[in-house]
């Protein structure tokens, strides 16, 4: 028997923030989330489409729970040999933003935001969702959120309100 222990030791003065700097470099390099899929493709589909947070806004801790939970179908799937398709999304859309932006400017009702215009208003809307995408990019990194965010889906674009429309009307037929 070896006498060489199976891991390296841990010095009690170890940096976690260092630690943890590594780790997501090792996943870069060997590109682990990719891999994880491309390693399945041919499988059985499973897919994953987040129930998007609204990026307008800095992520919280409660935001890293919601997203435990969700990464855990995912990823189970994975180990059971499944495609899992995990497509990523920023809710542009209601209230929260538009309350942001009536801050920013110091609008308190719809008289004042019809007379600072709405096309106006709607573009500082538009703006606001996308402050804080860096900010949400990086706790998904940080967390092992393995979601796909290069094609996210965006709700305030045309593409993705008409698919709403089209699933609506074949409701309705």
């Amino acid at each position: 028997m070896s006498t060489q222990p199976q891991f390296d030791e841990v010095k009690p003065s170890v940096s976690y923030p260092e630690m943890e700097e590594k780790i997501l470099q090792l996943w870069r390099q060997r590109d682990v989330f990719q891999r994880s899929m491309s390693e399945r493709a041919g499988g059985p589909e499973y897919v994953f489409f987040e129930g998007p947070p609204t990026a307008n806004g800095r992520p919280g801790i409660h935001h890293v729970l919601a997203r435990a939970f969700k990464d855990i179908f995912p990823r189970y799937k994975t180990m059971q040999g499944y495609y899992v398709l995990r497509r990523g999304g920023w809710d542009t859309h209601g209230l929260p933003v538009e309350i942001e932006v009536e801050k920013h400017l110091g609008l308190t009702g719809k008289q004042q935001i019809e007379a600072y215009g709405i096309a106006e208003f709607n573009a500082l809307c538009r703006d606001s969702t996308m402050e804080y995408i860096g900010e949400w990019e990086e706790l998904t990194e940080r967390m092992a959120f393995w979601v796909d965010l290069k094609t996210a889906y965006v709700t305030f674009r045309n593409e993705y309100i008409e698919s709403l429309w089209w699933i609506l009307k074949q409701f309705w037929e």
